[in-house]
């Protein structure tokens, strides 16, 4: 995530499936980095609405996450660099989730509503 100036902190959403957290307008620019394969929001701004949250807790910068243990404790590991959400609130519908099984992943929520023995 690039610098965000204080005005723009309003516009901050966290990706529902991932947890990385980027400006509304980036999601809608770009997608996700690390859920675009599945979840498609690049230039879909309802997709950006429905996957992705405005109410999210504490942030986590990632610079290797394949090498750091708090990256492994978040599940973050296999990600691309960046700054995440340690606990993004909302729902993702169920079509979604359905569209991320099919493509061979497993959704787990990203709000605390699952434990690690339940992963």
């Amino acid at each position: 995530m690039s610098f965000v100036p204080g005005n723009q902190q309003r516009y901050l959403r966290a990706c529902m499936v991932c947890s990385i957290v980027q400006v509304q307008q980036r999601f809608i620019r770009e997608g996700c980095p690390n859920c675009e394969t599945f979840l498609g929001l690049q230039n879909h701004p309802d997709g950006v609405q429905q996957c992705t949250s405005q109410v999210f807790e504490g942030l986590i910068t990632l610079a290797d996450p394949s090498q750091s243990w708090v990256a492994r404790w978040q599940r973050l590991d296999g990600y691309v660099p960046g700054v995440y959400a340690v606990k993004v609130v909302g729902q993702l519908p169920e079509e979604t989730i359905q569209n991320i099984e099919d493509a061979g992943g497993r959704y787990v929520p990203r709000d605390g509503t699952v434990h690690d023995d339940d992963a």
